[in-house]
């Protein structure tokens, strides 16, 4: 680091340059990751389901509709006089557009024929599966919806594909308009941090080049791996909230390194060794917390921790560059264009006093703070216990959405169109089943609990596949256990039986997700404790970092429970109460307890270095917090305001997200890090420092340092 810091200061014009060039043709050419986002990877490749999805797309052609367009009847019309329309809209479609199918109310057979038929008769129903050489993209998606409209005919469209693009076209505008409210938020939220513009503008400044930089990184991952849509609003905004909370925090030690009275590039190098290593070691903390994502076998959360490695990695890399060769080209015009002289120097003192006095006032009873401080997070933490996981559906979007209101009219007024399983029957060396074999299993089916029929769909080869539909009513968990149900018939001898669908796919995913969740958590922790030894030299420390984070967790996923599943309060955020998504579970869990040993790391840096320099505990927490809990509260607020943008989206999900983020950081920031951490440090003493004779010797060769 020593040496890093005299390059960036004494070649500090170069150093902006080469970055701030780098930074727009990264943006730039990032700019097309729009097109090249996927909205699919919920599936665990290597589960039953997804077997039972290959073998019928590759033995049947694929048979999830992309669109389906609903067509009612105009007033005083019948369905004959309907037919000639919609039959010449489809064929000329057909004849525009590469598809693999196309199949309406009148070409249809039985029993896919009464499917395509509404139960009042007023609507008819055509499925459209579209070929690969179709290259349809989310940008150019919208074009087709219009060739499937008719003149003077009400128009609905639903489908997988028609959803999944309405979900990226609104997270698409989500980013734009999270970024449009965050920004200069910060800005004037920074500008009373610091009490001056100047020293505001570079935190923003190096927000608004991660943004650019997590573009062009996303991009780059296009071209080797899937990545989800929901990625770029991830990686953006956390990156745009990571790079403020660093600017914030190095700006901070260098106004306090000037103040000292060093000169600019002395107090620039200063700040690198001091606040610049404190956000290496925090950038290496959090891209270890999301690379426990990477452990996962769905493509989604798999890309999710990608996208947020590097906006974490683009940060901390802006940060220890941008940063401090602007300070050290701003030097004492840092704080220029302030309201008032000395103005920010006296908001410090206040607030270290503040801090200070709040610090003093625990310890002096810290058993009886920890104690409630631990029940209080406990009791909110209770709901947990009811959790259960769910799915990314269609009521993620917004009410008046026209892909969810079309998908709810396939569900209300096409009752035989719900949900169903799919059973794969094969036969015994490559023969079909037997008629026999065939009559148990569709037999069995029928008998199963929640399913109203059962029907075999077609024969090829050694393949049937048969439909078995959910009785009227039949979703969630009684759709799960009817699944279970299927999957418990004996598969008559020489033949196999596999079940698939909707619901078997996401039952596959959930229990995907539980079994390497212990994996994830343990990467997690396991390189959290590692890192935080190497950095502090204490064995005590690292494990009391994972309590308070697993204790921020908990309190953080009960609330979310008690609000996003219960529904207390769900009305007025907007958004219908279900079953916690597993894929945002698993990111708010990497997300939460990245920060929250983040700012742990803000704190005991500070207070490990008092302790170096011959403080006792006690003081050492006094100093810790003197020095931070302006910076870090502030540091969390502003995070607040970029992750909270995500309230504003129509989408459930975010609006899920961003209230994670919120709680968590409120949670985290002042109760656990400002009044629980120093109150089980005091009570802890000089265990605090220990480690076996052995581990410092550890420490002594390989520590990162203070």
């Amino acid at each position: 680091m020593t040496r890093w810091a005299s390059i960036v200061v004494a070649r500090k014009w170069w150093v902006v340059a080469v970055v701030l060039i780098a930074v727009i043709v990264a943006g730039v050419w990032g700019a097309g990751v729009f097109s090249k986002l996927s909205s699919g990877g919920y599936t665990d490749p290597g589960s039953e389901s997804a077997e039972v999805s290959r073998i019928v797309d590759d033995t049947f052609g694929r048979q999830d509709p992309d669109i389906v367009a609903i067509y009612t009847v105009p007033t005083g019309k019948t369905l004959a006089d309907l037919e000639p329309a919609v039959t010449e809209t489809l064929d000329r479609f057909r004849a525009e557009v590469p598809t693999q199918s196309v199949t309406s109310y009148w070409s249809a057979v039985p029993p896919a024929k009464q499917l395509l038929l509404s139960s009042d008769g007023a609507k008819v129903a055509a499925s459209i599966v579209l070929s690969p050489d179709a290259h349809v993209t989310v940008a150019n998606f919208a074009d087709l919806l219009p060739k499937l409209e008719i003149d003077g005919v009400e128009s609905e469209f639903a489908g997988g594909s028609v959803v999944g693009v309405s979900l990226s076209n609104r997270l698409q505008a989500d980013l734009i308009r999270a970024e449009a409210i965050a920004i200069p938020i910060t800005l004037v939220l920074l500008v009373f941090v610091f009490g001056g513009l100047v020293a505001a503008s570079v935190p923003v400044f190096v927000g608004l080049l991660s943004v650019l930089s997590s573009l062009g990184i996303l991009r780059l991952l296009t071209e080797v791996t899937e990545v989800s849509s929901f990625a770029l609003n991830v990686a953006s905004l956390i990156g745009l909230g990571l790079a403020i909370d660093y600017g914030l925090f190095i700006v901070s030690r260098f106004r306090e390194e000037l103040a000292n009275g060093s000169e600019p590039a002395d107090a620039a190098r200063r700040t690198v060794l001091t606040a610049g290593r404190t956000v290496l070691f925090s950038g290496l903390l959090l891209a270890c917390a999301f690379a426990g994502m990477l452990v996962f076998p769905q493509a989604v959360i798999r890309s999710l921790g990608f996208g947020a490695i590097a906006a974490v990695t683009g940060a901390a890399v802006l940060s220890l560059t941008v940063v401090p060769a602007l300070l050290a080209i701003l030097g004492h015009r840092i704080d220029a264009l302030s309201w008032r002289k000395g103005a920010a120097q006296r908001g410090e003192e206040r607030a270290r006093q503040f801090w200070g006095g709040v610090v003093t006032r625990v310890m002096r009873r810290p058993a009886v703070v920890a104690v409630g401080i631990t029940a209080g997070l406990l009791v909110l933490a209770a709901p947990l216990t009811k959790a259960t996981l769910g799915e990314i559906t269609y009521t993620a979007l917004p009410v008046d959405d026209s892909a969810r209101i079309a998908t709810e009219t396939l569900a209300t007024e096409f009752p035989s169109t719900g949900e169903g399983a799919t059973l794969v029957l094969r036969g015994p060396d490559g023969a079909p089943a037997s008629p026999g074999d065939l009559s148990k299993v569709v037999a069995a089916a029928k008998q199963v609990d929640g399913i109203a029929q059962a029907v075999v769909l077609a024969t090829e080869n050694d393949v049937t596949a048969i439909q078995a539909l959910y009785a009227e009513g039949v979703e969630g968990a009684a759709a799960g256990d009817a699944v279970q149900g299927l999957r418990a018939i004996d598969a008559p001898s020489g033949t196999e039986l596999l079940v698939g669908g909707g619901r078997a796919t996401v039952d596959d995913g959930n229990a995907s997700i539980v079994k390497w969740l212990p994996a994830m958590i343990a990467i997690m922790v396991g390189s959290t404790l590692v890192l935080m030894f190497l950095a502090f030299g204490s064995v005590v420390l690292p494990i009391k970092a994972v309590a308070m984070a697993g204790l921020s967790l908990a309190a953080t996923f009960g609330v979310l429970t008690w609000v996003f599943q219960e529904g207390h309060g769900a009305e007025l955020l907007g958004v219908t109460p279900a079953p916690l998504e597993a894929t945002f579970v698993v990111l708010i869990l990497a997300v939460v307890f990245g920060l929250s040993t983040d700012y742990e790391v803000f704190l005991m840096s500070r207070m490990v270095e008092a302790r170096a320099a011959g403080a006792t505990t006690e003081e050492a927490v006094r100093i810790g917090a003197e020095r931070t809990g302006r910076v870090v509260t502030a540091a969390a607020m502003l995070l607040i305001v970029v992750t909270g943008a995500f309230t504003v989206s129509g989408l459930s999900i975010m609006r899920f997200l961003g209230v994670g983020m919120i709680l968590a950081l409120i949670i985290d920031a002042t109760v656990v890090r400002m009044l629980l951490v120093p109150s089980v440090v005091k009570l802890m003493g000089e265990a605090n420092w220990w480690a076996p004779k052995w581990m410092r010797r550890v420490h002594e060769r390989v520590g990162l340092g203070h």
